[in-house]
């Protein structure tokens, strides 16, 4: 199989007839075959191409869900649920036809507890949302993946980000779910206890899966306390090396930072560009500590040291909101920044995951494949979990083209395992993936493949994404 195989699937065309009929009486103005919604339930971030679902579904609760699940079980047609299409491994693409359920009507905040320090939404629900909601209660939700992405999207990929040093990943601060089963059973994982032994440890097993075993309505999440202080700051090094020294050390002193995030000097020089700013071209950490005034001066000095035996320059801390947020806006539109280094070319944003003592190992050697194939691929990374992302720039038009960057990922893969990492830390297998999921795994796949039969043997939840839909 191709790297980022993307062939049709099997079309259950009279099924498909007969759910179309069905839903269009069931939902009316809220079920949708026009072309320009299907093709906006199908895009993607990424060069993959759009395969568009035969229609599009707004559903705005429980029992919407339910009855679009009915249709589809009985006739075998494919569900893909749709947060707000942030994905990047085509995840919502079709490629066997079938109903795009839409959420973005369900983002309802249904409970908070500011006493138990959570909260239950509805998958529909931005981060951003979230926390304009949550905050009169003192508290946010922490994660930040950088796009707004749905929290329901966010835990069918396990989504982490720039906060996930401190506060983990989705896994970590989802506690319950609600989930309609692909027989039209809602199910509840969990109590909103912060622990239990009560059987198999279902929330885990929804979180991640790609919307490829159970179809998420509500999910109950940890909260923390808003910081009394935040600051930030950036520092260049001479090398990706050094950089990675600091990281390392700053972890290993028990340094507690927010976010401690890897620009190499090609991204630092994107997002000069893009967002005016005037950093030294240099590889780069962007850093954000939280807690009092005196926590947040105290690390931020300790972090200054670090800096300093590492060769780093000066770094540079503010405690003021509005610098802060430039400095992380510019980092949030890095994706962007770099897309906007050839504004003609496609681009192709992949991410591996390596242990963090060999984070420098794996950036060094990725840059100099970069070099030697003259790819233009700006790399940035959570640095803080060994996890980064390289954008690259192609002309999705050539097939040398497309050939070379699909070999590069192929490579940049395969380096991630030989180090004992992973071949996505947070973007997912999707259909991108698919190739190295069996590589990384081993027989696990297999089990893997055997939950899905268990839980959807007529492969109707978001087939062809992490196993092919035959297998």
């Amino acid at each position: 199989m191709a790297v980022r195989d993307v062939r049709p699937g099997l079309r259950n065309e009279e099924g498909i007839a007969a759910v179309l009929g069905i839903l269009k009486q069931t939902f009316g103005e809220r079920f949708q075959t026009g072309q320009s919604f299907r093709e906006q339930h199908a895009h993607t971030t990424t060069y993959l191409p759009p395969q568009l679902p035969d229609a599009v579904v707004f559903v705005e609760s429980t029992e919407d869900v339910k009855a679009v699940v009915a249709a589809c079980a009985a006739h075998h047609v494919p569900i893909i649920p749709f947060g707000v299409g942030s994905s990047l491994e085509g995840q919502v693409n079709a490629p066997s036809g079938g109903i795009s359920m839409d959420f973005s009507r369900m983002n309802r905040v249904l409970h908070v507890s500011p006493a138990d320090l959570d909260v239950t939404v509805e998958p529909g629900i931005t981060r951003e949302e979230l926390n304009r909601e949550l905050r009169d209660t003192g508290l946010f939700f922490p994660i930040d993946p950088g796009a707004n992405a749905t929290i329901g999207g966010m835990t069918a990929t396990r989504a982490s980000g720039t906060n996930a040093v401190r506060y983990g990943t989705m896994k970590d601060n989802v506690l319950s779910l609600t989930v309609v089963t692909a027989d039209g059973e809602e199910i509840r994982t969990a109590r909103r206890a912060k622990k239990s032994s009560a059987g198999y440890d279902l929330t885990r097993l929804f979180v991640g899966s790609e919307g490829t075993l159970g179809i998420i309505t509500a999910i109950t999440l940890r909260l923390q306390g808003i910081p009394e202080k935040i600051g930030g700051g950036v520092c260049a090094f001479p090398s990706v090396e050094a950089a990675c020294n600091a990281v390392i050390m700053t972890i290993q002193m028990g340094i507690p930072v927010a976010r401690i995030e890897l620009l190499d000097d090609v991204q630092i020089r994107a997002c000069n560009a893009y967002s005016s700013l005037d950093y030294p071209e240099k590889p780069t950490l962007f850093l954000e500590f939280h807690g009092t005034e005196e926590t947040v001066a105290l690390q931020s000095a300790q972090f200054a040291e670090i800096a300093a035996d590492c060769g780093g320059d000066e770094f540079r801390w503010t405690a003021n909101a509005e610098e802060r947020t430039k400095l992380w806006n510019a980092r949030h539109n890095a994706y962007w920044a770099g897309r906007a280094l050839a504004s003609g070319l496609d681009g192709l944003s992949t991410d591996v995951c390596v242990p963090i003592s060999r984070l420098a190992e794996c950036v060094v050697e990725t840059q100099a494949d970069i070099e030697r194939e003259g790819l233009l691929a700006p790399i940035v990374g959570h640095a803080g979990d060994g996890n980064f992302h390289v954008l690259v720039l192609f002309d999705g038009k050539d097939p040398a083209s497309v050939a070379k960057v699909e070999a590069f990922t192929e490579r940049l893969s395969r380096r991630a395992l030989a180090m004992d990492g992973t071949c996505t830390g947070e973007h997912g297998i999707g259909q991108g993936k698919m190739a190295f999921l069996k590589e990384e795994m081993g027989g696990a796949v297999d089990l893997m493949r055997a939950i899905k039969r268990s839980f959807d043997p007529h492969q109707i939840l978001n087939p062809g994404k992490i196993f092919a839909a035959a297998e």
